[in-house]
């Protein structure tokens, strides 16, 4: 009742000033057959990538590999070095109490396969120390270090595999996140074109479906870097061990060297 009377009294008012009054401008207009100001979208993360452009959606399913990538490798790498943590953690505790390489040696035979990369170490001194006998005892030490040398980079590279896709997905998903969420602010620029108004519901379903891109983005880019530095100083302890490990051997070398060069030769046949 209140706004008919104000109706009706700015109309008085009007019509006082001689200004000339339409009804359309002084009722509100009527909604128009069909129109609905709800949005016709799904706005569920699932419906978002239903409704999204084939590049989106692409662009979302590779971000959701890269995501599996990475704590796949996440599992796989950390059995990997705590095995290997341990391992060379019973190695080092076995050289110590060696008191000759082939003493070392028949430690690491009975430990078997398990032994690792440490059981490497001591077979490439054995093997070195057998191919120099009847050479004199000089250049011994420098040559079995030059073959404990490789075996470490070669356990270090070993141990590095698989974290290159980590650095990969880190660097590159959300660059890849903020190509999908471009292309469906694009989409969602063209819908206003099409549709000729900036309505709510023409453009929340694609500016909805690039933020999503952008959110997967994240989720694989994050976990991937936190993981790819965890396991970067994982390594480094692991490479440390071994080179613990590498300086035992040679120390059992230079000891049966001193003992006696013809021994160490006797004693690696």
């Amino acid at each position: 009742m209140s706004r008919h009377l104000s109706i009706l009294t700015l109309c008085v008012i009007l019509l006082a000033l001689g200004a000339p009054v339409s009804a359309q401008e002084i009722l509100p207009a009527a909604p128009v057959a069909g129109e609905v100001a709800v949005l016709p979208h799904d706005l569920s993360p699932w419906g978002m990538f239903m409704a999204a452009d084939w590049v989106v959606k692409a662009v979302m399913i590779g971000l959701a590999l890269a995501s599996v990538a990475t704590w796949t490798v996440w599992l796989a790498k950390t059995i990997e070095l705590r095995g290997e943590r341990r391992r060379l953690a019973g190695a080092l505790a076995g050289l110590a109490q060696s008191r000759s390489l082939i003493e070392a040696a028949e430690r690491v035979s009975g430990a078997g396969a398990g032994a690792g990369a440490a059981a490497s170490l001591v077979r490439a001194a054995v093997a070195e120390v057998s191919l120099s006998s009847g050479i004199s005892g000089e250049g011994v030490k420098e040559r079995v270090a030059s073959r404990l040398d490789r075996i470490e980079a070669a356990a270090g590279r070993r141990l590095s595999k698989g974290t290159g896709i980590l650095a990969s997905i880190g660097s590159t998903a959300p660059f890849i996140g903020l190509f999908g969420t471009v292309w469906g602010i694009m989409n969602s620029f063209i819908g206003i074109s099409k549709a000729q108004t900036t309505n709510l519901a023409v453009v929340a379903p694609g500016i909805a479906e690039a933020l999503l891109a952008t959110a997967l983005g994240l989720v694989a880019a994050i976990p991937a870097v936190m993981i790819y530095n965890a396991f970067a100083r994982s390594i480094a302890g692991v490479r440390a061990q071994l080179g613990d490990a590498s300086a035992e051997v040679l120390r059992l070398v230079s000891r049966d060297l001193d003992r006696g060069a013809r021994s160490l030769y006797r004693a690696a046949e």
